[in-house]
């Protein structure tokens, strides 16, 4: 039976304070609904629905993905008619997902088996058991053990209250069943709401086959309605995320001090240091050390790599070997060959160190491509932009930059060449040679340093200042 799965998008999120629409929040770097879109496409759904309310055109100006079918619930009416407003979409031979676009944690695998519990004909539920259901509609069962109701917390009697078995509102059933019940629902209730969750009562009236599956920690089903809220869930995806890489067999010297934020993939022994972040995607190869503080975003890391601490590095790709930081900078167009060291205060974008390269302190490399075994000096700077424009800067194999260059691009350096120390270089510098450019030195020995003046002095000399200055004379 085809999947379509709907996302209840709508709610404002008054308690977040924000002028973003609650789905809009940040998880990870990421909106809250991206979290959801990413396990709702895992499941492969022959359709995705995103019911839209407050703040709309900003949640689809986030999402323009072609895959995504959008429905408009211009009244906050409840869960209940929010999902009625895509029913029209979909089809009477499809099984309908009912996610939340401020519930981000739920996995794919959860889910699976929530529709495989189902199958094609029940009508099937996802509860948690909470030691603190507060807030949470109550799961309620027969003696057997079947779900008869789901009763809101501001409905619930005492006895009712005591029950710890939550409603998380994931909820899977047929399309035309599904369809008959929102057309029955009823908001005679404290709200004056049409609850989701009052279709249970009318499926089991219709004697129809109601299943609650317990998802297997209360953590996936967290949802978010304030900044409190959302940090705990950060505080939580941080420590899914060093769990999964701990199982993979990654040392993280603390879990707890870790950021992942995109997908990784690590080799053997690999070692993470506090306070490491990790962004986009990001490959780090056979023990590659990342030292503490260091930042990594679309980054590939190859085998026996060292970061040293607070490096950080963004759309660089590191052969094997290398030697970066501490207090290094890698811009998007950066590459190290093997072998390659970049040290403190040292910033590379779009440039290619070559091969046992190495620029050691206080540089910056821009738009520059820099062959093997060479050695740029402290302070170095490739002069690569004229305010209008970005021009190249080649150096190649085996030169020697001397500290203090100013190289100003466009301009080659030559192989073998040796550029002196303080030398600004605007023409090629030939292979094997030396080449020096310096002004001359000239020491003035009647100069004296300025001394500073005094109060008195300095008000005297501002009265100067003020004073009309006589006519030119004829």
């Amino acid at each position: 039976m085809p999947l379509s799965i709907v996302i209840l998008a709508a709610g404002q999120g008054k308690r977040m304070k924000s002028d973003l629409p609650k789905v809009l929040q940040t998880l990870a770097r990421r909106p809250l609904l991206a979290h959801v879109l990413d396990s709702a496409r895992a499941l492969q759904p022959a359709a995705i629905h995103i019911v839209y309310g407050h703040g709309g055109e900003q949640v689809r100006a986030a999402f323009p993905e072609s895959d995504l079918q959008w429905a408009l619930q211009a009244e906050q009416l409840g869960t209940g008619h929010a999902l009625m407003q895509a029913m029209p979409s979909i089809p009477d031979d499809h099984r309908v997902l009912t996610l939340y676009g401020d519930v981000p944690l739920l996995r794919p695998a959860t889910l699976e088996l929530l529709l495989e519990r189902a199958g094609e004909e029940a009508l099937a539920l996802l509860s948690v058991l909470l030691d603190d259901p507060t807030g949470y509609g109550r799961v309620l069962r027969d003696n057997a053990g079947s779900v008869y109701r789901i009763v809101e917390q501001k409905d619930a009697n005492r006895k009712e209250l005591a029950v710890r078995e939550a409603n998380t509102g994931v909820l899977a059933a047929p399309a035309a069943a599904l369809r008959g019940w929102l057309a029955r629902l009823s908001n005679d209730n404290s709200q004056r709401e049409y609850y989701l969750t009052d279709v249970i009562t009318l499926a089991v009236r219709d004697g129809r086959r109601v299943l609650a599956v317990q998802a297997p920690t209360p953590a996936e089903v967290l949802g978010v309605n304030d900044r409190l809220q959302l940090a705990q869930l950060e505080a939580e995806y941080r420590q899914m995320r060093a769990r999964a890489l701990l199982a993979d067999g990654v040392t993280i010297v603390d879990p707890a001090r870790l950021d992942v934020r995109g997908e990784v993939a690590c080799g053997r022994d690999v070692q993470l240091d506090v306070n490491v972040v990790l962004e986009g995607r990001v490959v780090l190869g056979d023990r590659v050390v990342v030292g503490p503080g260091c930042v990594l975003r679309d980054v590939s890391i190859a085998a026996d790599t060292v970061l040293l601490p607070y490096s950080v590095l963004h759309g660089a790709v590191i052969g094997a070997r290398c030697s970066i930081g501490p207090y290094a900078r890698m811009r998007p167009g950066s590459v190290l060959l093997d072998d390659a060291h970049v040290g403190n205060f040292v910033e590379l974008k779009n440039t290619t160190l070559g091969a046992g390269s190495k620029a050691n302190h206080l540089t910056y490399l821009g738009d520059a491509r820099i062959g093997s075994r060479v050695n740029v000096g402290a302070g170095t700077i490739t002069c690569n932009y004229d305010g209008a424009n970005k021009w190249p800067t080649v150096i190649e194999d085996g030169a020697f930059i001397g500290s203090g260059a100013m190289l100003v691009a466009p301009v080659t350096i030559g192989r073998a060449a040796t550029i002196g120390a303080g030398s600004t270089i605007t023409k090629p510098a030939p292979d094997d040679a030396l080449t020096v450019e310096r002004s001359r030195q000239v020491s003035l020995t009647a100069w004296r340093r300025p001394v500073k003046a005094t109060a008195e002095e300095r008000e005297h000399e501002i009265a100067r200042a003020r004073l009309p200055k006589p006519p030119p004379s004829e």
